[in-house]
Protein backbone atom coordinates (compact mmCIF):
# COMPACT_ATOMS: atom_id res chain seq x y z
CA UNK A 1 0.00 0.00 0.00
CA UNK A 2 2.64 2.06 1.09
CA UNK A 3 4.37 1.86 -2.47
CA UNK A 4 0.93 2.05 -4.03
CA UNK A 5 0.84 5.96 -2.43
CA UNK A 6 4.15 7.29 -3.03
CA UNK A 7 3.77 5.93 -6.89
CA UNK A 8 0.20 7.78 -7.09
CA UNK A 9 1.68 10.97 -5.22
CA UNK A 10 4.80 11.24 -7.78
CA UNK A 11 2.96 10.58 -11.19
CA UNK A 12 -0.28 12.76 -9.95
CA UNK A 13 2.43 15.37 -9.39
CA UNK A 14 4.19 15.61 -12.42
CA UNK A 15 0.93 14.37 -14.67
CA UNK A 16 -1.29 17.49 -13.27
CA UNK A 17 0.50 20.37 -13.80
CA UNK A 18 1.09 19.03 -17.30
CA UNK A 19 -2.71 18.22 -18.25
CA UNK A 20 -3.38 21.87 -16.20
CA UNK A 21 -0.94 23.53 -18.93
CA UNK A 22 -2.07 21.67 -21.93
CA UNK A 23 -1.23 21.99 -25.48
CA UNK A 24 2.55 20.93 -26.73
CA UNK A 25 3.64 19.63 -23.71
CA UNK A 26 -0.13 17.15 -23.53
CA UNK A 27 0.55 16.44 -27.05
CA UNK A 28 4.18 14.66 -26.61
CA UNK A 29 2.91 13.22 -23.38
CA UNK A 30 0.24 11.53 -24.86
CA UNK A 31 2.65 10.36 -27.54
CA UNK A 32 5.25 8.84 -25.03
CA UNK A 33 2.33 7.58 -22.81
CA UNK A 34 1.08 5.57 -26.76
CA UNK A 35 4.56 4.00 -27.10
CA UNK A 36 4.47 2.98 -23.53
CA UNK A 37 1.05 1.34 -23.98
CA UNK A 38 2.41 -0.32 -27.52
CA UNK A 39 5.27 -1.31 -25.53
CA UNK A 40 3.56 -2.67 -23.19
CA UNK A 41 1.54 -4.94 -25.12
CA UNK A 42 4.72 -6.54 -26.99
CA UNK A 43 5.74 -7.76 -23.30
CA UNK A 44 2.78 -9.35 -22.91
CA UNK A 45 2.85 -11.25 -25.67
CA UNK A 46 6.21 -11.82 -25.35
CA UNK A 47 7.05 -10.72 -28.73
CA UNK A 48 10.65 -9.12 -29.23
CA UNK A 49 11.19 -5.50 -29.19
CA UNK A 50 14.27 -5.16 -30.92
CA UNK A 51 12.18 -5.98 -34.30
CA UNK A 52 11.49 -4.53 -37.45
CA UNK A 53 7.41 -5.10 -36.49
CA UNK A 54 7.68 -3.32 -33.28
CA UNK A 55 9.42 -0.25 -34.97
CA UNK A 56 6.12 -0.05 -37.64
CA UNK A 57 4.04 -1.12 -34.58
CA UNK A 58 5.20 2.12 -32.62
CA UNK A 59 5.38 4.37 -35.53
CA UNK A 60 1.75 3.35 -36.31
CA UNK A 61 1.06 4.25 -32.89
CA UNK A 62 2.31 7.77 -32.83
CA UNK A 63 0.77 8.23 -36.21
CA UNK A 64 -2.76 8.34 -34.40
CA UNK A 65 -1.51 9.48 -30.99
CA UNK A 66 -0.04 13.28 -32.42
CA UNK A 67 -2.36 15.95 -32.86
CA UNK A 68 -4.32 16.49 -36.18
CA UNK A 69 -2.52 19.87 -36.38
CA UNK A 70 0.75 18.17 -36.79
CA UNK A 71 -0.19 16.86 -40.21
CA UNK A 72 -1.41 19.88 -41.45
CA UNK A 73 2.19 21.47 -41.54
CA UNK A 74 3.45 18.97 -44.28
CA UNK A 75 0.92 16.48 -45.63
CA UNK A 76 -1.43 17.39 -48.79
CA UNK A 77 -4.70 18.54 -48.02
CA UNK A 78 -6.37 14.69 -48.99
CA UNK A 79 -4.44 13.37 -46.75
CA UNK A 80 -4.87 12.68 -43.16
CA UNK A 81 -3.29 10.90 -40.22
CA UNK A 82 -5.92 7.71 -41.25
CA UNK A 83 -3.86 7.69 -44.32
CA UNK A 84 -0.73 7.43 -42.37
CA UNK A 85 -2.00 4.89 -40.32
CA UNK A 86 -3.18 2.72 -43.37
CA UNK A 87 1.08 2.95 -44.71
CA UNK A 88 1.98 1.58 -41.18
CA UNK A 89 -0.71 -0.92 -41.42
CA UNK A 90 0.43 -2.02 -44.94
CA UNK A 91 3.88 -2.47 -44.02
CA UNK A 92 3.27 -4.96 -41.13
CA UNK A 93 1.00 -7.07 -43.64
CA UNK A 94 4.21 -6.21 -46.25
CA UNK A 95 6.51 -7.54 -43.23
CA UNK A 96 4.93 -11.26 -43.03
CA UNK A 97 5.97 -11.70 -46.66
CA UNK A 98 9.70 -10.67 -45.88
CA UNK A 99 9.87 -12.08 -42.73
CA UNK A 100 8.75 -15.48 -44.31
CA UNK A 101 5.58 -16.09 -41.98
CA UNK A 102 7.58 -15.49 -39.00
CA UNK A 103 5.44 -12.43 -38.29
CA UNK A 104 2.16 -14.27 -38.92
CA UNK A 105 -0.94 -12.62 -40.27
CA UNK A 106 -2.57 -13.03 -37.25
CA UNK A 107 0.09 -10.56 -35.37
CA UNK A 108 -0.38 -8.13 -37.84
CA UNK A 109 -3.89 -8.21 -36.94
CA UNK A 110 -2.88 -7.76 -32.90
CA UNK A 111 -0.85 -4.84 -33.66
CA UNK A 112 -3.09 -3.07 -36.30
CA UNK A 113 -6.03 -3.34 -33.22
CA UNK A 114 -3.34 -2.52 -30.76
CA UNK A 115 -2.22 0.68 -32.89
CA UNK A 116 -6.01 1.64 -32.97
CA UNK A 117 -7.08 0.84 -29.59
CA UNK A 118 -3.96 2.72 -28.00
CA UNK A 119 -3.10 5.25 -30.04
CA UNK A 120 -6.65 6.55 -30.57
CA UNK A 121 -7.21 6.53 -26.84
CA UNK A 122 -3.85 8.79 -26.32
CA UNK A 123 -4.85 11.14 -28.98
CA UNK A 124 -7.99 12.66 -27.54
CA UNK A 125 -6.38 12.40 -23.88
CA UNK A 126 -5.01 15.63 -25.32
CA UNK A 127 -7.26 16.39 -28.34
CA UNK A 128 -9.95 17.30 -25.54
CA UNK A 129 -7.76 18.88 -23.05
CA UNK A 130 -6.58 21.05 -26.31
CA UNK A 131 -9.91 22.01 -27.41
CA UNK A 132 -11.96 25.38 -25.88
CA UNK A 133 -13.48 24.52 -22.58
CA UNK A 134 -11.04 21.52 -22.61
CA UNK A 135 -10.17 20.84 -19.00
CA UNK A 136 -13.40 21.15 -18.02
CA UNK A 137 -14.96 18.77 -20.05
CA UNK A 138 -11.81 16.14 -19.22
CA UNK A 139 -12.37 16.37 -15.88
CA UNK A 140 -16.17 15.67 -16.37
CA UNK A 141 -14.68 12.40 -18.31
CA UNK A 142 -12.30 12.05 -15.60
CA UNK A 143 -15.23 12.13 -12.89
CA UNK A 144 -16.90 9.62 -14.25
CA UNK A 145 -14.34 7.08 -14.95
CA UNK A 146 -12.90 7.42 -11.33
CA UNK A 147 -16.05 7.66 -9.42
CA UNK A 148 -17.35 4.76 -11.19
CA UNK A 149 -13.91 2.55 -10.51
CA UNK A 150 -13.72 3.62 -6.97
CA UNK A 151 -17.54 2.95 -6.02
CA UNK A 152 -17.90 -0.01 -8.25
CA UNK A 153 -15.01 -1.33 -6.10
CA UNK A 154 -16.02 -0.45 -2.44
CA UNK A 155 -19.70 -1.46 -2.83
CA UNK A 156 -18.59 -4.03 -4.75
CA UNK A 157 -16.46 -5.09 -1.53
CA UNK A 158 -19.13 -4.61 0.99
CA UNK A 159 -22.64 -5.95 -0.75
CA UNK A 160 -21.23 -7.24 -3.68
CA UNK A 161 -22.63 -10.94 -4.30
CA UNK A 162 -23.26 -11.63 -8.11
CA UNK A 163 -20.30 -12.05 -10.33
CA UNK A 164 -20.54 -9.77 -13.50
CA UNK A 165 -18.32 -11.92 -15.31
CA UNK A 166 -16.30 -14.32 -13.19
CA UNK A 167 -14.25 -15.73 -16.46
CA UNK A 168 -12.80 -12.28 -17.29
CA UNK A 169 -12.75 -10.04 -13.76
CA UNK A 170 -13.27 -12.61 -10.98
CA UNK A 171 -13.97 -10.15 -8.46
CA UNK A 172 -16.38 -7.97 -10.41
CA UNK A 173 -20.23 -7.91 -8.81
CA UNK A 174 -23.30 -6.71 -10.43
CA UNK A 175 -23.85 -4.70 -7.37
CA UNK A 176 -20.17 -3.00 -7.65
CA UNK A 177 -20.75 -2.17 -10.99
CA UNK A 178 -24.77 -0.79 -10.81
CA UNK A 179 -23.36 1.26 -7.34
CA UNK A 180 -20.23 2.91 -9.43
CA UNK A 181 -23.16 3.73 -12.35
CA UNK A 182 -24.98 5.47 -9.67
CA UNK A 183 -22.45 7.28 -7.79
CA UNK A 184 -21.25 8.74 -11.55
CA UNK A 185 -24.59 9.99 -12.59
CA UNK A 186 -24.73 11.76 -8.78
CA UNK A 187 -21.48 13.45 -9.11
CA UNK A 188 -21.08 14.25 -12.28
CA UNK A 189 -24.14 15.77 -12.23
CA UNK A 190 -23.34 17.64 -9.32
CA UNK A 191 -20.00 18.79 -11.24
CA UNK A 192 -22.08 20.00 -13.76
CA UNK A 193 -24.13 21.99 -12.01
CA UNK A 194 -21.05 24.24 -11.12
CA UNK A 195 -19.54 23.36 -14.52
CA UNK A 196 -22.12 23.77 -17.10
CA UNK A 197 -20.87 21.54 -19.94
CA UNK A 198 -22.00 21.46 -23.95
CA UNK A 199 -25.41 20.16 -23.71
CA UNK A 200 -28.12 20.23 -21.40
CA UNK A 201 -27.88 18.51 -17.72
CA UNK A 202 -30.18 15.82 -18.82
CA UNK A 203 -28.09 14.83 -22.40
CA UNK A 204 -24.76 14.95 -20.06
CA UNK A 205 -26.10 13.05 -17.31
CA UNK A 206 -27.21 10.20 -20.67
CA UNK A 207 -23.94 10.61 -21.80
CA UNK A 208 -22.65 10.01 -18.18
CA UNK A 209 -24.19 6.91 -18.07
CA UNK A 210 -23.19 5.28 -21.02
CA UNK A 211 -19.41 6.72 -20.48
CA UNK A 212 -19.54 4.99 -17.31
CA UNK A 213 -20.81 1.87 -18.78
CA UNK A 214 -17.99 1.79 -21.35
CA UNK A 215 -15.50 2.60 -19.05
CA UNK A 216 -16.07 -0.76 -16.92
CA UNK A 217 -15.96 -2.35 -20.36
CA UNK A 218 -12.53 -0.61 -21.32
CA UNK A 219 -11.32 -2.37 -17.89
CA UNK A 220 -12.90 -6.03 -18.78
CA UNK A 221 -10.87 -5.76 -22.20
CA UNK A 222 -7.93 -5.28 -20.33
CA UNK A 223 -8.61 -7.90 -17.99
CA UNK A 224 -9.79 -9.70 -21.15
CA UNK A 225 -6.50 -10.08 -22.83
CA UNK A 226 -4.16 -9.82 -19.68
CA UNK A 227 -6.20 -13.26 -18.71
CA UNK A 228 -5.32 -14.90 -22.18
CA UNK A 229 -1.87 -13.16 -22.05
CA UNK A 230 -1.79 -14.65 -18.65
CA UNK A 231 -0.17 -11.41 -17.19
CA UNK A 232 -1.20 -9.65 -14.12
CA UNK A 233 -0.61 -6.50 -15.02
CA UNK A 234 0.25 -5.07 -18.41
CA UNK A 235 3.69 -3.79 -16.95
CA UNK A 236 5.92 -2.90 -13.58
CA UNK A 237 6.55 0.97 -14.98
CA UNK A 238 4.50 2.24 -12.18
CA UNK A 239 5.28 0.19 -9.21
CA UNK A 240 1.99 -0.65 -7.07
CA UNK A 241 -0.05 0.19 -9.72
CA UNK A 242 1.16 -1.54 -12.85
CA UNK A 243 1.66 -0.29 -16.12
CA UNK A 244 0.44 2.54 -18.71
CA UNK A 245 -2.40 0.52 -19.50
CA UNK A 246 -3.55 -0.63 -16.33
CA UNK A 247 -3.95 3.07 -15.18
CA UNK A 248 -5.55 4.36 -19.05
CA UNK A 249 -7.29 0.92 -19.73
CA UNK A 250 -10.99 2.89 -18.68
CA UNK A 251 -9.95 6.33 -20.29
CA UNK A 252 -8.87 4.16 -24.24
CA UNK A 253 -12.21 3.44 -24.76
CA UNK A 254 -14.09 6.51 -22.97
CA UNK A 255 -12.35 9.87 -24.49
CA UNK A 256 -12.50 8.71 -27.97
CA UNK A 257 -16.34 8.47 -27.23
CA UNK A 258 -16.57 12.33 -26.57
CA UNK A 259 -15.69 12.79 -30.06
CA UNK A 260 -18.17 10.41 -31.33
CA UNK A 261 -21.21 12.38 -29.42
CA UNK A 262 -19.58 15.51 -30.72
CA UNK A 263 -18.33 17.22 -27.57
CA UNK A 264 -15.06 17.33 -29.46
Amino acid sequence: MRQRVITAVIALAIFIPILLVGGIWLEVTAAALAVVGIFEIYIMRKRIIVSMDFVISVLGTISLALPVGFYKIWLPDKFSRIDVFYIFAILLLIWTVLSKNKYTFEDAAVSVISMLYIGMGFHYLAAVRNTNDGFALLMYAFIVIWSTDIFAYVFGRKIGKHKLWPTISPNKTWEGTIAGIICALVLSGIYMYFVPQHYSMATMLLIALFLSIMGQMGDLIESAYKRYYKVKDSGNILPGHGGILDRFDSMLIVLPLLHLFGLV
